[in-house]
C-alpha cells in the first residue's frame, strides 16, 4: 500500500471484519476447551477407562484434521466467509448434540461434527483476515485470532468451573434433571448462533473473488477497505500474482512445475503446523483439570488453574499484537522455542520427584509442585507469545495467492494430525512412560524447534500478499 492511500484505510470497518472472523477463533478455543472439565462426566456416564477417555476427548481432532483439509479447499470454491458459516452451523450442532448424548458412540459423532468446525475455522480465519487487512498492522490483526481461541478456552473454563461449582461437582445435577457436564456442552450453542448471524454482515475476501474472475465485486469490497484508488491497484496486483497460466487453484500447484517436486514453502509450512502440536500445548487445556488432580490439587483448585492458565495465555497473546509488527515473525518464534524448552524440562524435572500420598495419590514433594504450576503456566506464556499466535500469522499470509488455499489444507490437516496423535496419546504415556518422561519429549521437541525456524522459516513482516513466493 502506498504512502498516499494510508490515509484512507477504513479502519472501523476492518476492524469490526476482524471481530466478526475471530469469533470462529473464539469457538475453535470453547470447542476445544470444554472437554477439560467434563471427563469425569463423560467417564461416568459412559463407564469409560483410560483408553476410553482418550478416544471421547480425541474425537474432535479427527472431524478437525479433515475440516482443516476440506475448508481450505472449500475456500477456492464457495470462498472464505461461506467456509465459516458452514463452521458456525457445525458448532451449533456439535453443541446441542453433545450435550445430549446417550452413549459414547453418539458423544464420538457429535465431537467429530465439531471438529469439522475447529478445523475449518482454524485454517479459515487467519486467511480471511490476512485478506482484508493492510500489510503494515497484518500481524497484529491476525495475531487476534490467537487472543480469541484463547479467549473461547478461557471462557470454557470459567463456564465449567461456575457450573460445576454451582451443581456441588460436574457429575452433580443442575438444570431440568441433567449433570453439569451436558451443560457445559449447552452453553456453546449460544457464542456459535452469534457468529452465524455476524458472518452474515461481513463481505466476501477480495482476493477470492478475482480468484474468481469476479472482479468487479472485489473492487467494491477493496475500496470499502481502502479507497477507490488503491482498489483499483490491489485489483491489478493480485490480478498480476496469479500464475501465468492462471487456472482455479488445485492441490497440484503445490508441485513446483520445474523440479516435479513440492514446493519448500509447503514444508516449511507443515513443519510450523507440525511443531505447534508436538511441543505438547494442547496436553494443558484438553488434560489440564485432570493433570492438576493426579498430583495433588482438588477439583475445583484445577478448575481454577485452568482459568489462570487462560488468563496467561490472553496477556502473552496481547503482548504479541504489540511486538509482531514491530520486531517481526522469526524472532518471536525462537525466542518461544528456547522458552519452552526449559519450562517444560522444568516440568518434566519436578514431576519426575512425584511420591505416593498418605491416601495413594501422587503428591509433589517440598516446593515441587509450586515450581511446576510456575513452570507450566511460564510455558503456556512462552507458546502464546509466539507458536500460538504466528503459526496462524505466518500460514495466513506466507503462501502465494495462487496456492494460499491448497496450501492451507495441506498444513491445516498436518497440524490436527500432529494435534491428534499428542492429545490422544497422553493418557496412556503419562501411566508409561509417565509424565517426566513425556514431558522431556515435548522439551526436545521444542528444541528442534528452534533450529527448524532458524534455518527454514523467512521473515514475512511488511510484506504484500502478493509478493509471496515459494
Amino acid at each position: 500500500m502506498t504512502e498516499g492511500s494510508a490515509e484512507r484505510v477504513n479502519m472501523a470497518f476492518i476492524a469490526a471484519i476482524v471481530a466478526v472472523a475471530t469469533i470462529g477463533g473464539f469457538m475453535f478455543g470453547y470447542d476445544s476447551g470444554v472437554i477439560n472439565g467434563t471427563q469425569k462426566g463423560l467417564e461416568s456416564a459412559f463407564a469409560l477407562g483410560k483408553l476410553g477417555i482418550g478416544v471421547n476427548v480425541g474425537a474432535i481432532l479427527v472431524g478437525s484434521s479433515i475440516g482443516a483439509f476440506l475448508a481450505g479447499r472449500m475456500a477456492d470454491l464457495i470462498g472464505r466467509r461461506g467456509v465459516m458459516m458452514l463452521a458456525a452451523v457445525l458448532f451449533l450442532v456439535s453443541a446441542l448434540l453433545a450435550g445430549a448424548a446417550g452413549s459414547s458412540a453418539i458423544f464420538i459423532f457429535a465431537r467429530i461434527v465439531g471438529g469439522l468446525g475447529v478445523g475449518a475455522a482454524s485454517v479459515i480465519s487467519p486467511v480471511y483476515i490476512s485478506e482484508v487487512t493492510p500489510a503494515a498492522v497484518r500481524g497484529r490483526l491476525s495475531s487476534v485470532q490467537q487472543v480469541m481461541i484463547i479467549s473461547g478456552l478461557t471462557g470454557a473454563f470459567v463456564a465449567n468451573f461456575v457450573l460445576a461449582r454451582h451443581a456441588g461437582g460436574s457429575t452433580a445435577e443442575l438444570w431440568l434433571g441433567f449433570p453439569a457436564w451436558r451443560w457445559m456442552f449447552w452453553l456453546q450453542a449460544i457464542p456459535a448462533a452469534i457468529y452465524f448471524t455476524a458472518l452474515l454482515a461481513i463481505p466476501e475476501s477480495p482476493r477470492y473473488l478475482v480468484t474468481r474472475g469476479q472482479d468487479e465485486r472485489a473492487h467494491k469490497v477493496l475500496t470499502r477497505l481502502f479507497g477507490v484508488e488503491e482498489a483499483t491497484r490491489k485489483v491489478a496486483e493480485i490480478r498480476a500474482s496469479l500464475a501465468a497460466d492462471h487456472h482455479r487453484p488445485t492441490l497440484s500447484d503445490l508441485i513446483d512445475k520445474s523440479s516435479g517436486k513440492i514446493r519448500p514453502i509447503v514444508w516449511t509450512g507443515i513443519g510450523l503446523a507440525v511443531f505447534q502440536q508436538l511441543v505438547g500445548i494442547n496436553v494443558v487445556f484438553y488434560y489440564g483439570a485432570t493433570l492438576w488432580e493426579a498430583v495433588g490439587f482438588s477439583e475445583d483448585n484445577a478448575l481454577q488453574i485452568n482459568i489462570l492458565s487462560g488468563a496467561l495465555s490472553i496477556g502473552a497473546c496481547l503482548g504479541t499484537i504489540a511486538l509482531v509488527d514491530r520486531i517481526g515473525r522469526k524472532p518471536l518464534l525462537l525466542i518461544g522455542s528456547a522458552g519452552m524448552a526449559v519450562t517444560l524440562a522444568t516440568v518434566a524435572y519436578a514431576f519426575s520427584t512425584a511420591i505416593t500420598g498418605p491416601a495413594g495419590g501422587v503428591l509433589l514433594p517440598g516446593n515441587n509442585g509450586l515450581i511446576a504450576l510456575i513452570a507450566a503456566n511460564l510455558y503456556v506464556i512462552f507458546f502464546n507469545m509466539s507458536w500460538g499466535p504466528i503459526m496462524w500469522v505466518m500460514l495466513g499470509e506466507m503462501f502465494p495467492n495462487q496456492i494460499r488455499g491448497s496450501g492451507l489444507a495441506i498444513s491445516g490437516f498436518a497440524q490436527w494430525m500432529a494435534n491428534a496423535a499428542i492429545s490422544v496419546s497422553f493418557p496412556a504415556l503419562a501411566v508409561s512412560p509417565g509424565l517426566p518422561v513425556t514431558y522431556a519429549g515435548y522439551a526436545i521437541f521444542a528444541a528442534i524447534s528452534f533450529f527448524f525456524v532458524r534455518a527454514l522459516v523467512h521473515e514475512t513482516k511488511g510484506r504484500e500478499l502478493e509478493d509471496m513466493v515459494g
